[in-house]
């Protein structure tokens, strides 16, 4: 395959970011455990107040090591067009979730786990970094969040 798309603008692939994070329902999620075993999981999550929000339950893997080691690495499917989030997370018990976070994963969802078992919890990721680029050509500037805050 050749590249034939000029590189976005940093601004551009930001807004593309945001789009996806609006309109997308999955995710990757990848977390370690204590050992560092890697956990590689999609889960459905909603784009809330400059955080993405999923949901898993407490007593799975993804759950655990959300939990434990409270970073994540969140990413999107497609390989030519790449977005990777890294973030720190926070855990909300379905009782302690924020009830505006809860009924926007359940809007974007139609599934609201407060309704279900009471092994679920939700995970806000806020993100510390976000790269994004299609193919490598956009790979110099493919830096659109460092520390917390957006560089473009």
């Amino acid at each position: 395959m050749k590249i034939t798309e000029p590189p976005r603008t940093p601004e551009q692939r930001k807004a593309d970011v945001l789009h996806r994070l609006e309109r997308e329902i999955d995710i990757w999620v990848a977390t370690a455990d204590t050992e560092t075993v890697p956990c590689l999981v999609p889960l459905w999550f909603v784009w809330y107040d400059d955080a993405v929000w999923l949901c898993t339950r407490l007593t799975n893997p993804t759950g655990r090591n959300l939990t434990d080691g409270r970073r994540a690495r969140l990413a999107f499917g497609d390989t030519r067009d790449v977005v990777l989030v890294d973030g720190d997370v926070e855990t909300f018990t379905t009782p302690e979730v924020p009830p505006a976070a809860a009924e926007a994963f359940r809007a974007k969802t139609g599934w609201d786990p407060r309704e279900d078992h009471a092994s679920y919890a939700f995970f806000r990721v806020r993100p510390r970094a976000v790269q994004a680029w299609c193919e490598t050509h956009e790979l110099p500037r493919r830096h659109l969040m460092r520390d917390g805050v957006w560089v473009v």
